[in-house]
């Protein structure tokens, strides 16, 4: 037990908390002064831009105060995930009861002056927003889009064996898909090793305008509906609400308890059915019940700002104040200080739930220990372009051995819709088996264990909310995806964005977190036999929509930059990784020593590729596997059938690379730059996804017009890769023939004739020469439809040197 005693009445302090809360809460959504209602309330009080959500406040703050209860007579280490959309009024107003919020901003500290502040701040310019965001201690997650704190908060529990993660889940955003799958997290967290997941799904009837479908459903539907999930469905209803949801914690929690405690003693159940909550309550409950004859408090006219003229009509505001004063503030603050009694629901220390120390993960963060990459590396030597190797079963030679070193912490894991063996990331499996706690048949059973660190659902929204609760809490992890599916959880990776670049812009307190990693396989380019709808690169465009300095775009051409370039991902801190990579066994360019150079720089010119000596005609660079191969397939036609053509060729693995240094970190100067580019000469540039994203990296650079760039326009179907390449104008030949003009034009320009004017043609047998290029193109792919697969050639090609 803890040293505060429970007070004797204890539903009197709960019901006294939760007032105190309530008003302050209210309160920060209408005034901007007289916060204690300490003279009558005017006009001139109210706020002119009122922009809260009061509907959902009292239920959040119900649990809040039931919470405390339960944290106080058991020393329950609580993490609260609130899912319910704009529900930060309530968050902030136990923050400043318990303290949380003067521990990180002296501001807002637990007196008169904090108190005031608090009020005039919330939905103020500078100040707090009506959702959570990172400057409210105890969040992990915004909630200003709905539908992740579920599988979120499954994140944060996994590998956290005494934490218990209490996710509210609003009835509105229950109606989500990434809700809907991400009740069935509870068949991978295992009760041996991780902490538990509370689900409080808040019932209070209503959305912005309309009905829950949650609320139309009877509890008996509602038990059935949850029961077939996995969960034990406690209800909390009735005129005690108080009463109701401490029953139903002190079940709960000895249900968790229970669980956990067999588990850890060898006696795991076959199924383990984990408690949850569904606690019905009003909407906008203990606010305005009826204005301008129409019903309030129970309706979905609470939900956002009830009584929103007050502050020029005289009608509301005598009903908002009403309101206000009903909660008797004068009995709740001494001297803008909460009253005594009311601390006695306020945890200890580190007990509660804004100062709970997963909630700022980067100081629980313990970096990695990562192996060699030298006992990763392709063998190359001198036969660049001949040796073949698969990027990602290096890559999962590489994890394997991260699991491994790493074994002890227990602080890394792979999230994944499906994918893992199917890009050939498999070794990981020497290591970690699939995590799964429910029965499996005999068949799996030698696949799958109960504490498996391997994490697989066909649900993206999942994987990437699980990484988030995760990587948020302290520990690391990746998300490999197929390229063509990812974009599902861009509204996801853009909210969890802007929570790293508020973390870091407006919570200097909040340290830094691992990088989120995202890797993306089966790529477009090689999805030529799933067709169309497997052909979308276009999250690299969402990426550098990022603010900049959270985002990094990967491309690494071979085995040993991505194997280097993974080996940076899990080192970084405080960003979101994008990695982009292909599955099957192609051509290697780069010894180890000379791919940690290059993913170091981020672009660089491959010496051995060019026959420029320092003066190009003509510049070839790309982006991408298949991208790398195709540019360097033109490079080699190009010395072969136009020799007198001077070819430098320049590989991008980082993207950032190509923008300014003052736009992004990884941005070269200008100097360094023209290293490469040159200052003035043609540049064709072959790249993996649209080329917008390329034009996007290159904006300012003095002469753009002489990039030239090419990727993929749109253009699919299910075919092969060569006529797929062909059917966007990236193949080898399409681009050596664009190679050959641009150049032709460079060399004219440079080149005076007799008379002082400029040649014509630099290269005579320029028109014979794409005329031949064109013709072994199209007589290559003439063959595809009765081979049903591209020419040998074109299979077995490799880089003569």
């Amino acid at each position: 037990m803890s040293t505060q005693t429970r007070p004797q009445s204890a539903a009197g302090l709960l019901e006294a908390y939760r007032r105190a809360a309530n008003y302050i809460a209210a309160a920060a959504i209408y005034l901007r002064e007289n916060c204690l209602l300490e003279e009558p309330l005017q006009h001139e009080h109210i706020k002119r831009r009122l922009l809260g959500h009061w509907g959902t406040v009292p239920g959040i703050n119900l649990i809040y105060a039931g919470l405390n209860r339960l944290i106080i007579e058991q020393r329950a280490k609580v993490l609260l995930v609130t899912g319910v959309g704009h529900g930060a009024p309530a968050n902030l107003a136990n923050n400043w009861l318990e303290g949380t919020l003067g521990d990180i901003n002296p501001r807002y500290a637990r007196n008169r002056e904090g108190l005031d502040n608090l009020v005039h701040d919330f939905s103020w310019p500078g100040g707090f927003p009506s959702h959570l965001a990172p400057m409210v201690p105890g969040v992990i997650h915004e909630g200003g889009e709905l539908g992740y704190a579920l599988a979120t908060s499954f994140g944060a529990a996994l590998d956290n064996p005494d934490l218990i993660v209490a996710c509210i889940v609003g009835d509105g955003e229950a109606e989500t898909g990434p809700t809907a799958t991400a009740w069935h997290s509870n068949k991978f967290l295992d009760p041996a090793t991780s902490g538990a997941v509370l689900p409080i799904l808040h019932v209070n009837g209503y959305k912005i305008a309309n009905p829950t479908v949650f609320a139309a459903m009877s509890d008996e539907e509602l038990t059935k509906l949850f029961e077939g999930y996995g969960w034990h469905p406690l209800f909390v209803a009735g005129d005690d609400l108080d009463g109701a949801l401490a029953g139903a914690l002190d079940t709960a929690h000895a249900e968790i308890r229970q669980l956990q405690t067999a588990s850890r003693n060898g006696s795991r159940p076959e199924r383990p059915m984990w408690p949850m909550i569904v606690l019905r309550s009003p909407k906008g409950w203990t606010g305005i019940k009826e204005l301008d004859g129409i019903q309030i408090e129970g309706t979905s006219k609470s939900h956002q700002v009830p009584a929103a003229k007050a502050r020029t009509d005289a009608g509301h505001l005598e009903a908002l104040e009403g309101w206000l004063r009903s909660y008797k503030p004068e009995e709740l603050f001494q001297g803008g200080e909460p009253a005594p009694e009311l601390l006695g629901l306020v945890p200890e220390g580190d007990l509660r739930m804004g100062a709970n120390p997963h909630a700022n993960g980067g100081k629980l963060r313990k970096p990695l220990e990562l192996p060699q990459l030298d006992a990763h590396a392709v063998e190359v030597d001198g036969n660049r372009g001949r040796v073949r190797a698969s990027a990602l079963e290096q890559t999962g030679s590489f994890l394997k051995d991260v699991f491994e070193l790493n074994a002890e912490a227990q602080n890394f894991r792979i999230v994944c819709p499906d994918e893992v063996a199917s890009n050939r990331l498999g070794k990981v499996f020497e290591a970690s088996k699939h995590a799964f706690e429910w029965p499996l048949g005999a068949a799996d059973q030698a696949e799958a264990s109960t504490d498996g660190r391997v994490m697989e659902m066909l649900s993206e929204h999942n994987c990437q909310g699980w990484l988030q609760g995760y990587v948020l809490t302290g520990r690391h992890g990746l998300f490999p995806c197929y390229e063509a599916f990812i974009s599902i959880v861009d509204g996801m990776v853009n909210q969890y964005a802007k929570f790293l670049k508020m973390s870091r812009d407006e919570a200097p307190w909040r340290e830094p977190v691992s990088s989120l990693n995202i890797l993306l396989t089966s790529v477009g380019w090689r999805q030529d036999h799933n067709g169309y709808s497997h052909q979308s690169p276009g999250f690299i465009n969402s990426m550098l929509n990022r603010k900049a300095e959270l985002a990094r775009v990967y491309l690494p051409p071979d085995a040993n930059t991505m194997v280097a370039t993974m080996d940076q991902c899990l080192s970084d801190t405080g960003v979101i990784n994008l990695v982009i990579a292909s599955k099957h066994p192609l051509p290697q360019w780069l010894s180890m020593e000379e791919a940690v150079a290059h993913c170091r720089r981020g672009l660089s010119t491959w010496e051995w590729a060019s026959n420029d000596e320092g003066d190009p005609d003509v510049v070839i660079a790309s982006a991408g596997t298949i991208s790398t191969i195709e540019a360097l397939a033109a490079v080699e036609l190009l010395r072969n059938r136009a020799p007198g053509v001077k070819v430098r060729y320049v590989n991008v693995t980082d993207l950032f690379a190509l923008s300014y240094p003052e736009y992004h970190s990884h941005g070269l100067s200008q100097e360094e730059f023209a290293r490469d580019f040159s200052d003035d000469r043609p540049v064709l540039f072959s790249f993996h996804g649209y080329a917008s994203a390329v034009h996007q990296m290159l904006h300012r650079r003095p002469n753009m017009d002489r990039f030239h760039v090419r990727g993929y326009v749109e253009e699919g179907t299910t075919t092969t890769p060569l006529n797929l390449l062909a059917m966007n104008g990236v193949d080898r030949f399409s681009l050596a023939v664009e190679a050959l003009k641009r150049a032709d034009k460079s060399m004219a320009d440079r080149l005076p004739t007799a008379s002082g004017a400029f040649a014509v043609r630099a290269i005579p047998d320029a028109d014979r020469i794409v005329s031949e290029l064109e013709a072994e193109r199209d007589a290559l792919l003439a063959t595809i439809p009765e081979r049903g697969d591209d020419p040998d050639e074109m299979l077995e090609w490799e880089w003569s040197g």
